[in-house]
């Protein structure tokens, strides 16, 4: 796949070059800014944008609100963004801002070199990824808030892999259930949800976002 990387830091971003490249994908560019990206991005039309979420000047929200603006405006580019830390409400912009394929990754899981990689493929090819411990603080907040309180525990942990961008057998292993047991478990979720088969919009999606509270 050809991919653009956003990322200040020479290190980081050297580093994710040579790891996506040995991996036998192709670094089209490698900004050190959100407008180097977004320019990249328009010239190049790469197949995945990976996105450091705080970039110059004020390192702040520059690299989220670049990253939101290619899902509004090229929903083709997917985008992975990587943070230092636990973000929530980055991650729930971030959602909220298009239809585009996304994930949320801390840093440090660039270190296990395969599932960096795996993500990176995941979401390139139209999936959801979101980091662990980003599901974990939003499952406790949402908790906290009675989001889910008309779900069983079970539904919730479903709920939690859906959020992680886990497939329905992925989670059936995870789970060590069959893959009937998870669809009903789907099933319910959905309807406790209010989201009937003829909803227009992605059932799986809307599920996540309620779980996000977006």
């Amino acid at each position: 796949m050809r991919i653009v990387i956003a990322e200040d830091n020479v290190l980081l971003r050297e580093g994710i070059s040579l790891l996506v490249t040995d991996a036998g994908h192709e670094v089209v560019e490698a900004a050190a800014d959100a407008n180097g990206l977004l320019s990249a991005v328009a010239a190049l039309a790469p197949d995945l944008a990976v996105v450091d979420v705080r970039m110059p000047p004020s390192f702040t929200d520059e690299g989220i609100r670049a990253a939101t603006l290619i899902r509004e405006q090229n929903p083709e580019v997917a985008v992975l963004v990587l943070s230092q830390y636990v973000e929530e409400r980055y991650a729930s912009e971030l959602i909220a801002s298009g239809k585009g394929s996304f994930g949320y990754l801390l840093k440090d899981r660039v270190a296990d070199v395969e599932d960096f990689l795996g993500a990176l493929e995941e979401v390139a090819a139209g999936g959801t990824v979101l980091d662990p411990e980003v599901v974990s603080q939003i499952l406790v907040r949402s908790r906290k808030q009675g989001g889910l309180a008309d779900l069983t525990e079970r539904e919730r942990e479903v709920l939690e892999h859906m959020a992680s961008g886990k497939s329905n057998s992925a989670i059936a292993q995870t789970m060590f259930l069959s893959a009937g047991a998870v669809e009903k478990h789907i099933s319910s979720i959905f309807a406790k949800f209010g989201l009937s088969a003829d909803t227009s919009e992605n059932r799986r999606v809307l599920a996540v976002l309620r779980f996000l509270g977006v």
